[in-house]
């Protein structure tokens, strides 16, 4: 791909719209005006996905004197998913999963304080949100 252009997927083929940073039409912010959408804002809106599919972001942070990385996230998972999959969102420091919750098929679940243990890391490391459709 040329610099400047990226391959459109489920996850960023309406980015400025349902996903990423938006204001949502669908979602009360947690504080402020926006949120950040890894799946899509607008219920109904479907896309073809298997198990392992993700999407997440992810900043360097500095994690001295830190004890916990916490996230408020809200899970809302269509009833067409087959009952035998869902959504899990994890915190993801360095590439590894360190807090994650799920939510099956059909649900919604509000998630008011997903929280990783950080105390024994100092100095920068690369922190996220992970949101991966897997088998539950």
């Amino acid at each position: 791909l040329e610099a400047g252009l990226m391959e459109l997927d489920a996850f960023t083929s309406r980015l400025g719209l349902g996903q990423g940073r938006i204001a949502p039409a669908n979602a009360t912010p947690g504080s402020g005006n926006h949120v950040f959408v890894l799946g899509e804002d607008e219920p109904g809106r479907f896309f073809v996905l298997a198990p392992g599919d993700q999407a997440e972001v992810v900043q360097e942070t500095d994690l001295t004197d830190v004890t916990l990385v916490r996230a408020h996230l809200r899970l809302r998972v269509p009833a067409s998913l087959p009952s035998t999959h869902g959504w899990e969102v994890s915190i993801v420091v360095d590439g590894v999963k360190a807090a994650r919750a799920t939510c099956r098929a059909g649900r919604e679940r509000l998630l008011t304080d997903l929280a990783a243990n950080v105390s024994k890391l100092t100095g920068l490391h690369e922190v996220g949100v992970r949101l991966e459709l897997v088998e539950v």
